[in-house]
């Protein structure tokens, strides 16, 4: 994974920081190096007497905690495979899915890609925590939405997963892509030339590609037949919904 420019302008943003932590402390010295000089000129003060009148406390009920509705880390700290969307009634399970009861361990996350070692790698420095992935059949067309979480102690890569992912998506030929509603910079990608093989139907597909805190919603929609917008947008949707 190239690491984007908005890593490293996170990372100044420190340095920053501290350069001007730094001239603070100096201010605080000289400031009070020229205190000293003043005070040191005048008369005494005389102190005032240290009985003081007792201050009234205020009395504050502590706010309520988030519920588990409203506190999202409670949601996706807990099973990912629930945030999932659920296979529709009338299909049948995916049989070429590499999640093992809906976990997909990071070998198998890697080789999803063109080049496993390097997305193995990738994903390791991108802080890679857990994928979860499910999948089914309807007809000739295939479905599958995968989760995605990292940890995100030390670099965004939830979004840096997403733009690369929304960049290949966009290099492709006869490409019409659509932004997603409800989020940022989702997208969806309807690609409306086939993929073909000899002595293979023709494969038409579609993807959509967003992020959401920590975690990449990917989505993917296979057939014989042209996908329509309405299909991939609909399914990325409720996705999201769900997050």
């Amino acid at each position: 994974m190239e690491v984007p420019e908005e890593r490293s302008g996170a990372r100044r943003r420190g340095r920053t920081t501290l350069l001007i932590a730094g001239a603070a402390v100096l201010g605080v010295v000289a400031g009070g190096c020229a205190g000293y000089l003043i005070q040191a000129d005048r008369e005494p003060t005389k102190l005032p007497s240290l009985s003081q009148p007792t201050l009234a406390q205020a009395r504050e009920p502590a706010p309520e905690p988030l519920s588990a509705a409203q506190d999202r880390r409670v949601k996706t700290d807990g099973d990912l495979r629930k945030l999932l969307l659920k296979k529709p009634a009338g299909t049948k399970t995916a049989a070429w899915l590499s999640s093992v009861d809906g976990w997909l361990s990071l070998p198998a996350y890697a080789d999803t890609y063109v080049k496993p070692g390097e997305a193995f790698g990738d994903a390791i420095s991108g802080e890679f925590r857990r994928a979860a992935s499910v999948g089914w059949t309807k007809g000739q067309a295939d479905f599958e939405v995968r989760l995605t979480q990292f940890r995100q102690e030390e670099t965004l890569a939830a979004s840096d997963v997403t733009s690369g992912d929304q960049y290949w998506a966009a290099d492709e030929s006869a490409t019409r892509s659509w932004t997603l509603p409800g989020t940022e910079n989702g997208m969806v990608y309807v690609h409306d030339k086939p993929d073909t093989k000899p002595g293979y139907l023709p494969q038409y597909y579609a993807e959509a590609h967003a992020w959401r805190g920590d975690i990449v919603v990917d989505v993917w929609v296979y057939d014989t037949k042209p996908v329509p917008k309405k299909t991939i947008m609909d399914l990325a949707e409720r996705q999201m919904e769900r997050l």
